[in-house]
This record gives C-alpha cells, structure tokens and sequence, in this order.
C-alpha cells in the first residue's frame, strides 16, 4: 500500500527534483504544494512540475500555505499524510533585508499552518528545510549542529531559525518525528534564477558582464542537488530519534574566483566580470560538517562541483528551461 507524502514547495528547485525522485520509486501518493510565487518566471516553475502533472499517483494543488483555511479546503480529501516535506519558503537573504515582513509570514506563520496540519492529518514524520544562513559569521567551521551559538545576519536566516526551534516545541508537545535539514548552497538544474552559478552561467554563454561582490574570496560549500535528494530521502526515512538538526553539505568550501574559473572551463568561455561592492547579509563562508549527516542518513555527496556544473549548463541549454 501506498504511503502519503506531502511535499510544500512542489514546483520549486529543490521540491520538483525531490518529487520526480519519488516518482520514480512508484511507492508513494503524492501530493504536491505550491502557490507559484512570482520570485522568478511562473513558466519555469511549470516546466518543473511535468512529470507531476503525468503522473497518476501524484496531485498537484497551486495553493498558498499561509492560508490556513484555503490550505485545509483544498487538502480536506485526505485524511492521513505519512510524511510532510516542507520545502516551501521565501527564499534569498538580500530579498529578505528588503521585506522582511514577508518572511516573517510565509516561513514563520505559513510553517506554523503545516505544523498544525500534520497534527491534522496523524502525520509521524515532518522534514523541514533549514539553511546554511542560521550560522551567520561563525568563525568555528567546519559548522557542526551542536553549536549553539546562532547569530543570522538576515531577516531569512532568522526565519529558518525560528523553524527550527517551532519544530522543537512541535516534537514535544505532540510526539511527532521532526528532521531539519540545514541545506548548503544547493545548485543543479531547476536552480533559481538569482543564484550565482545560473546567473554566471547564463551571461557568460551570452558573452555579458556577471556581477562579482566582493573580491572573490569567499568561500561556499556548494552542494549537487542530487546529493540534496538523497539526504531528504533519507530523512524521511529516518526513525532513531525524533529531532534532529542534520547539514546537509558538500564539506568543501570553494572560493568564488575558483569557482568562476570552473565554469570558465566547463563553458570554455572566459567571463567579463563587474567587480560590485559586497552586499549585506552575505557571510564569507559556509562550511558544513557532514559528519552527523553520514552518521544517521548515510549521507555521502558524489557529486564534484565541475560534475555538476557541467549537469546544470546542460539543462541550461535544454528545453526544460525556461528562456527569457
């Protein structure tokens, strides 16, 4: 018999990857969530969501999880969700210093909505997507969950955060398994437009100038989106203990020069850089001990940085990307 699985977010970078993964294992009811923010192009996000829409195990629904009443409508034919992946947030540090007010609502309450839903819907294992940024400027890497001194510098890190101590409060109280996932500098195909490797990709195929802040000397430890699914997967598996804080991470932080000159390489094109100023709420670097992650979800990243530059710039030429 099928186990029900909801998944936020489902038209996302991450969330769409996840669930033509699952897909693929032919074990799953799927129910998939998204309200297409206008972040970027809603036709990419729809490219995104193909094989959800073919496929006859699994129910696409566009729907804005920070409205709980639409939220409990739209999901009122199901009575029992095994697992809840919740991948659906406002994404981007300097968005957030912009509108902060927003994040507050779509990762704070609309996270609450999903936590209340799970109680709802008899859910016993929630996933939720934290973030690298919780870390903010901490000089001690490579980061391990265990530190507890968490000092974000944006509004967004502050909301992921919040998520997590949300879930503390949540397992507590209702017994129910909650997993975050610390997600480091995810890239792969889907990635959103305002990310680094696809905005210097994109321009540099096109022979127009990228945007540099800083002096390329910072560090990020860039993660395959594949490596990505399967410590989800895992996750939503795991049954040891009932919260844990997980990174999920490539253990290798690349500097942004060197990382210009990967996708120099690959593309086999040099890029003209615009040298800007370093932007606020960006930190100097991420590095993340996988070492827990090995340990409870046999986490194990296979995928180089050149590897799956080379993944993402061939999608960036096919027909599953969107062109502006």
């Amino acid at each position: 018999m099928r186990k029900t699985i909801l998944v936020t977010g489902g038209a996302g970078f991450i969330a769409s990857n996840l669930i033509d993964s699952l897909i693929a294992e032919d074990q799953w009811k799927i129910i998939s969530i998204d309200n297409f923010d206008p972040f970027y192009a809603r036709k990419q996000k729809e490219l995104n969501i193909t094989k959800q829409l073919q496929d006859k195990h699994t129910t696409f629904i566009e729907v804005d999880f920070t409205n709980k009443i639409e939220l409990n409508r739209v999901l009122a034919f199901v009575d029992t969700i095994d697992v809840i992946v919740h991948l659906g947030a406002k994404a981007g540090v300097r968005p957030s210093i912009e509108n902060p007010y927003a994040y507050q609502i779509t990762n704070i309450v609309g996270t609450q909505n999903i936590l209340d839903l799970a109680i709802q819907k008899k859910c016993t294992q929630f996933v939720f997507a934290s973030s690298s940024s919780v870390y903010g400027v901490n000089p001690d890497y490579p980061w391990k969950e265990d530190n507890n001194v968490l000092l974000p510098i944006s509004p967004y890190a502050s909301t992921k955060v919040g998520g997590e101590l949300m879930g503390h409060s949540f397992y507590h109280l209702n017994k129910i398994r909650f997993i975050a996932l610390r997600f480091f500098t995810v890239f792969g195909p889907r990635q959103r437009p305002d990310l680094a490797i696809h905005q210097f990709c994109k321009k540099i195929q096109k022979d127009e100038a990228i945007n540099v802040y800083g002096d390329g000397s910072t560090l990020r430890d860039y993660t395959y989106i594949d490596d990505i699914v399967q410590g989800i997967r895992s996750a939503m598996d795991y049954s040891k203990s009932n919260y844990e804080i997980i990174n999920l991470g490539n253990n290798t932080p690349v500097k942004l020069s060197e990382l210009i000159d990967i996708i120099e390489n690959v593309l086999g094109k040099k890029a003209k850089i615009n040298r800007m100023p370093e932007q606020a709420g960006d930190v100097p670097i991420t590095f993340a001990s996988i070492d827990k992650a090995h340990k409870l979800l046999n986490y194990t990243p296979q995928t180089s940085l050149a590897a799956g530059i080379k993944k993402f710039n061939d999608w960036l030429l096919s027909d599953a990307c969107y062109k502006e």
